[in-house]
């Protein structure tokens, strides 16, 4: 009995689960203002200034700028797919109510992350399909299959970002306080240009900025990395998500 009520438990909580990311991807597909700019505009910009202009008819510049800015989409999901939409609900007093409802803790959670990386997803397969069909970019389906697996992975430490700054920003304030963030963090992580491009204080800093690290493990994987050890990119990653998110659930925890 004990094993049946157990395993009962558990398909109850993943259709919680389910549900929730149901109802918050209807909630963010009738939001014009989060859909348009994040699955639109990486695409456009890469078009733009990697088949382009920054390209030339170059496959190597072209596979340059399929892994950075799919990195750049990546970001942009993880950040404002929490950040926006939390610090709103905060200051309406949804995401009390929702803490008073007879639900999993981290339904919410769950289903803003798995969109996030459901997001990243969509956006590394239109790079991907650019890419081929303009930017002759060709690379084997291995290769293809890892790169969009780094890069839909590589969203959640900027998931956990956003949940911080959606933690402690009034819903006024968030939308700045993330483009202060993100587009900064895109141009001085070589997410636009390429480093050696940039000054050498840029250089530099860059390791700073935890979008360095995930465009690093990226651009090995389409073999333009420029060095450092896959799993030390991918343990800074990890130590950013993981204090990021620690950050913002003690504060939700304590004011809501």
């Amino acid at each position: 009995m004990d094993v049946t009520i157990d395993t009962g438990a558990r398909v109850a909580l993943w259709r919680c689960y389910l549900l929730d990311t149901r109802c918050e991807l209807l909630r963010l597909l009738r939001e014009p203002m989060y859909i348009i700019p994040t699955l639109v505009f990486p695409a456009l910009f890469y078009a733009m200034f990697g088949l382009l202009l920054g390209a030339r008819g170059s496959a190597e510049a072209a596979r340059y700028l399929l892994a950075t800015y799919g990195v750049f989409g990546a970001m942009g999901a993880g950040l404002f797919g929490f950040s926006v939409t939390l610090a709103i609900d905060r200051e309406r007093g949804f995401f009390a109510l929702r803490r008073a409802l007879p639900a999993p803790p981290s339904a919410w959670l769950v289903a803003r992350m798995l969109i996030a990386m459901l997001f990243a997803l969509c956006i590394v397969l239109e790079l991907a399909l650019l890419a081929s069909v303009f930017g002759g970019v060709s690379l084997p389906a291995a290769q293809w299959a890892l790169l969009w697996t780094v890069t839909v992975l590589g969203a959640l430490p900027f998931c956990a970002i956003g949940l911080l700054l959606g933690s402690v920003s009034s819903a006024n304030a968030a939308p700045a306080w993330v483009n202060l963030l993100f587009l900064p963090m895109a141009f001085l992580s070589g997410l636009w240009l390429p480093l050696s491009m940039l000054p050498d204080v840029f250089a530099r800093l860059a390791p700073v900025w935890p979008a360095y690290h995930l465009a690093q493990i990226a651009l090995q994987v389409v073999g333009q990395g420029s060095g450092g050890a896959i799993w030390a990119h991918a343990g800074v990653l990890a130590g950013v998500g993981v204090g990021a998110a620690a950050l913002a659930i003690r504060r939700l925890t304590r004011a809501g």
